[in-house]
């Protein structure tokens, strides 16, 4: 009974304004535009549920088409359909029910290597042994992702059973399982050009990162797989290392622009994959700041109307803007990266150490280039 008047007392959001918390507690969203006038915050007010899960269903992230006709658009709407499916994930679920089947624990009997994926019957051991650098398996097999990475939500492999609460918990109380993830973790990595630095999560291209990034760019449905793995990471005690692999994804994409195709997805879906706010904050600063055209930026905070202002503030402020602009496209890419670590030092995760800096991240990289990375997850207090 009273997980029934739970599901009563939860409002299903219906607007992309009602999903999207990021920018309730920052006072960036009570900025006034120059000149009074109030400019469209990509929030997609006009446009119904039904409308939106229609033109998600068309525009799917992973589809050759979607940057392409993002771009076209002279006034782009943010995807209701991405934005719920996050709300729903960074708030576990709230409308969820458990499986009327008994918890089997399958996705944690899978990675104690006691159960074969279904319906391929490969172990969690042959494909950590063996599949590293196979990227054509890897690329082509559409079956492993959803045993390697499980959610609590069905995937496209319907022999994949949903993790449950109950089995999250033992999942991360187990030392075998989560190592195993790890290592699972980096295969993915190293498949789309990425190395795992350290046991904090962070990243740096791969050595060989340049052919990767060229196949990721192009084979856009795998930016369904990083989603994926964005929030298995999430829900298996890896929450930590959603940002450093979101912030790399950022860089390569606005700043090296190795990336190009990956710029709406990183934004629609992978930086909301994050469920802490300033996190979120911080990211879509640093890309608002490398986006163009600019205008087209729709993941700002919401901008209210104000009263024209008499004499020439509205001039002065549009002066300083067009300035910052100009700077920003001046901006090498190494430049951008010392933005972005200047931004994230004023964040309260400073204090927290969660964001290293490029630097250290580099020095990381040296030292840990040196040591083979199974050995070293080995070492990991997990």
């Amino acid at each position: 009974m009273g997980n029934l008047m739970g599901s009563w007392r939860y409002k299903e959001p219906s607007t992309v304004e009602e999903c999207d918390s990021t920018w309730e507690t920052d006072s960036e969203s009570d900025e006034h535009q120059p000149g009074g006038e109030e400019e469209d915050s990509g929030i997609s007010e006009s446009m119904s549920p039904a409308d939106s899960v229609r033109g998600a269903e068309q525009l799917d992230h992973g589809s050759p088409q979607f940057g392409d006709m993002m771009e076209s658009s002279t006034r782009m709407k943010r995807s209701f359909y991405a934005a719920k499916d996050l709300y729903k994930y960074r708030h576990s679920y709230p409308n969820y029910k458990e499986p009327r089947q008994p918890n089997e624990y399958r996705n944690l009997r899978f990675y104690l290597n006691k159960i074969p994926l279904v319906p391929d019957g490969i172990y969690i051991e042959e494909i950590l042994t063996k599949w590293r650098g196979d990227y054509e398996k890897l690329e082509h097999n559409h079956t492993y992702i959803q045993w390697l990475f499980p959610l609590r939500e069905q995937g496209l492999n319907f022999y994949a059973q949903e993790l449950t609460q109950d089995e999250i918990k033992e999942f991360q109380s187990t030392r075998e399982a989560k190592r195993r993830f790890l290592l699972a973790y980096t295969i993915m990595l190293d498949f789309f050009g990425i190395k795992l630095l350290d046991k904090n999560g962070n990243v740096a291209r791969a050595p060989n990162w340049q052919d990767r990034f060229q196949h990721l760019n192009e084979s856009q449905h795998n930016y369904l797989r990083i989603t994926r793995i964005l929030k298995s990471l999430g829900e298996l005690g890896f929450e930590s290392f959603k940002l450093p692999l979101v912030r790399l994804l950022l860089e390569e994409a606005l700043v090296e622009g190795t990336l190009p195709n990956m710029r709406h997805s990183a934004l629609e879906y992978f930086v909301y994959t994050l469920r802490q706010h300033g996190q979120r904050r911080t990211l879509l600063r640093f890309a608002q700041r490398h986006y163009h055209p600019p205008e087209n930026f729709i993941w700002g905070p919401p901008k209210k109307k104000r009263i024209p202002a008499s004499g020439s503030t509205g001039t002065r402020v549009g002066r300083n803007e067009a300035v910052e602009r100009s700077a920003g496209k001046a901006r090498s890419p190494r430049e951008g990266r010392n933005n972005l670590e200047r931004e994230v030092e004023d964040t309260d995760e400073r204090k927290s150490g969660e964001w290293k800096t490029a630097k250290g991240s580099k020095v990381l990289q040296e030292v840990r280039g040196r040591v083979d990375l199974e050995e070293y997850i080995e070492t990991i207090p997990l």
